[in-house]
Parts: C-alpha cells; structure tokens; sequence
C-alpha cells in the first residue's frame, strides 16, 4: 500500500512545506516511509521555485525539521497522481475544490482540511503565518504536528 499525500495552502511557502517537512520526518522516524509519497504545492504560483520561508525553516529548525522543499503550484495532474490532499484553510478548501471539477473523472483524490485529523485543538484552519511575528510560526507547527500525527495514526498500513 502506497498512499499519496498532498499538503496545499496559498503560495507553498510556509504552511504545506512546513506539513511535509513534518509528515516526512515522522513517517522516517516510525518506519514507515515505504507507504508514502508526500509533497507540498500552492493554489498560487507567485514562489514557484523557491525556499520556503526562511522564518518557517528557522522555526521549524529549532525543533529537528528539514523543510528542503522548493514552491510549486497545484495543477490538475495533481488530481490524479495523489490519493489525499490537505488544505490549509478554507479558502484553500474552496480553491482546490474548484480545480478539482475541471479535472472531472480523472480525480481520484479526496480533498479535506488537514486539522480535520487535529485532536488537541477546535480550530478549523491553521492561520497563516506570513505576515506576523515568529509565534505564529511556532503556532504552525503545533497545529500541524498535532493534525499529522492524526493523519497517521488514521491510516490503516497492513492493508
């Protein structure tokens, strides 16, 4: 069993690469890395090509995560190559549905927001860290190692 994941929020430079970075070193550290394929994109595409943010890798450092991935945009043939994808926000949700119908039957993918597998918080989206101070950074990262252990404890392998 390979399941593929696809974390996505606005310009693939904080959030989803930070979702990676950490559901990579997760799945490392608990043996588990044959049963996936992960990677990260925006609904935009203004930071195709670059680094994640420099304040969300420094972040993320402190705490024993590599973000080594470089921006993207989400496009169609993700629909079809990757089994879940994880929005950040709702506006993100709302995005990638829309791209979703112009792939039509091609569209394997189920598509839910990623603190939907979150269990120590209520929030509904994981805010946006790009125009604030370093603590929202650190708030990310709760948020998100909190809905990726979630996620992989969801996941049935010895299928």
């Amino acid at each position: 069993m390979n399941k593929r994941i696809l974390f996505v929020c606005l310009g693939n430079i904080c959030r989803s690469p930070a979702a990676e970075a950490i559901f990579l070193k997760e799945i490392e550290v608990n043996g588990l890395i044959k049963y996936f394929t992960v990677d990260s994109a925006g609904t935009g595409g203004w930071h195709s090509g670059n680094q994640a943010d420099s304040r969300m890798r420094d972040a993320a450092s402190k705490r024993g995560i590599d973000i080594q991935s470089r921006a993207r945009k989400l496009n169609l043939k993700d629909f079809e190559k990757f089994d879940l994808i994880l929005t950040m926000d709702n506006s993100n949700l709302s995005d990638v549905q829309s791209l979703a119908k112009k792939a039509g039957d091609k569209k394997i993918s189920h598509i839910y927001p990623i603190l939907k597998y979150a269990t120590k918080t209520s929030l509904i989206e994981v805010p946006d860290p790009y125009y604030g101070g370093v603590n929202g950074f650190n708030t990310v990262l709760d948020l998100l190692q909190d809905a990726i252990e979630g996620l992989i404890s969801s996941f049935n392998l010895d299928d």
